[in-house]
């Protein structure tokens, strides 16, 4: 007689999505009953009826922009896989989706500035039409090229759609202090959009039982198409091309600035950070052959992320602790998280609120530093500055994906553990910044 051994999918319980559900709706609704009358929540009826019209157009493409990005980020290991890509294979092509965003990426961000940043915002749209309508096409298409321009689009996409906001936003007079209440809900908005394109994936790749990449092609091309026609019919006006010399100064007289620096460095962390969990997540979960549900974890990372930006307007209206203590806090507790993952044998359960708790810091961060970045950053230099500040991080994630995924000499401890390391950094950097500040908040811009 036979034993029959049982095995068992590990799938996160149904009240985890409950409770990230209604914390998300409740502390979003609520916000306007509990902030301060000096600090409009983005409900609020006193705000002028030309702002909310003008960020709800801008929240409807950035959200459109967030799915284009999720499509492709949810089904590419699987478009892999159905094409019969090795590891080693896979790995390569992070390497050079990394060294496109490190080399090219960069480059588009410091010409952003001069060119403009909605030219840029249709470049990002344009990349994903190329790629849509080229896979649709092509029965065997190349997955190098593909990702040398979904990796491009995705460094256009973190700082070209933010700078754009925030000069659309001075060039039509708006206050400044409204820019934190968008700056969350782009981050809210993000995630939820990560979430939708998943599910929408999800419902394209597997029809009746059978594979149609196809379809999920068609619907980046129809997603592209919608935010290009959007992002014209937004913006009319073109944006003056700024001269290379002025720029040069301008660079010039803010790069002695050592808030600059540790603003720099913070986002270079972060972004490596978000770049490592990425990619080890989930073979972090499934090591020493356990099974999980992967699928139902990653809405649960990114609701986490929704939670943790939904509480970060109440931290800011709520508590005297300015941005650059919040931030503080923050870091040393992703820090932890992410600590605790690399050098601390956990069971699944522990290892995925873990990663919750990551990725909820994550969502106030983000914010945070955006804020930062209004108060410390010209406006006309902030899309060469957010890229220049990635790409050390981008340089950092391809050498250790070289390393640690392809030649295998680092273990993914280790990796997690340096990542740890610059978050443990980066809080004293947010030390430093309050320490420098001699205002209170002391800004490049009128307030």
């Amino acid at each position: 007689m036979g034993v029959v051994i049982e095995s068992s999918v590990w799938e996160p319980n149904a009240s985890l999505f409950v409770f990230i559900f209604f914390s998300c709706l409740l502390s979003v609704f609520l916000l306007p009953y509990a902030t301060k009358s000096s600090s409009p929540s983005p409900f609020q009826l006193g705000v002028s009826p030309s702002f909310l019209r003008f960020k709800r157009n801008f929240l409807l493409i950035y959200s459109l922009a967030s799915v284009l990005g999720g499509i492709w980020s949810v089904f590419g290991e699987f478009e892999w896989s159905n094409y019969g890509v090795s590891r080693e294979q896979m790995v390569l092509i992070l390497v050079v989706g990394f060294g496109a965003s490190l080399l090219v990426g960069t480059s588009l961000g410091v010409l952003s500035d001069i060119v403009g940043q909605r030219k840029m915002t249709l470049i990002f749209c344009l990349l994903h039409l190329f790629v849509g309508v080229w896979k649709r096409l092509t029965a065997h298409p190349s997955v190098w090229l593909a990702s040398i321009c979904l990796s491009v689009a995705s460094s256009i996409f973190s700082y070209s759609f933010e700078t754009w906001m925030v000069l659309e936003h001075e060039k039509q007079g708006h206050r400044q202090d409204l820019l934190s209440d968008t700056f969350w809900l782009m981050t809210f908005f993000e995630s939820a959009s990560l979430i939708g394109s998943q599910a929408l994936a999800n419902r394209l790749v597997r029809t009746g039982g059978k594979t149609h990449l196809a379809s999920a092609f068609s619907a980046t091309i129809l997603l592209a198409l919608i935010s290009i026609i959007c992002i014209s019919w937004l913006s009319k006006e073109s944006y003056q091309a700024a001269e290379v010399e002025n720029r040069k100064m301008s660079y010039a007289s803010v790069l002695p600035d050592k808030r600059i620096w540790l603003l720099a460095y913070a986002q270079a962390s972060v972004h490596f950070s978000v770049s490592i969990v990425w990619i080890l997540w989930a073979p972090t979960l499934v090591a020493d052959g356990r099974e999980v549900h992967l699928g139902l974890i990653y809405p649960c990372l990114l609701g986490a992320r929704m939670l943790g930006t939904a509480i970060f307007p109440w931290v800011i209206s709520g508590s005297s602790l300015r941005t650059e203590e919040c931030l503080v806090y923050t870091f040393i507790i992703s820090g932890l998280a992410v600590f605790i993952i690399a050098y601390d044998y956990q069971e699944i359960g522990v290892l995925v609120s873990l990663f919750c708790l990551f990725h909820a810091c994550i969502g106030i961060i983000l914010p945070s530093l955006a804020r930062l970045r209004t108060m410390y950053v010209p406006n006309e230099l902030r899309g060469g500055m957010i890229s220049l500040s990635l790409a050390p991080a981008n340089a950092a994630v391809l050498l250790f994906l070289l390393q640690g995924g392809y030649y295998r000499n680092v273990g993914n401890s280790a990796i997690m553990g340096l990542s740890a390391i610059g978050l443990f950094s980066s809080a004293a950097c947010m030390h430093f910044l309050k320490r420098l500040g001699k205002q209170p908040y002391s800004n490049w811009h009128k307030l």
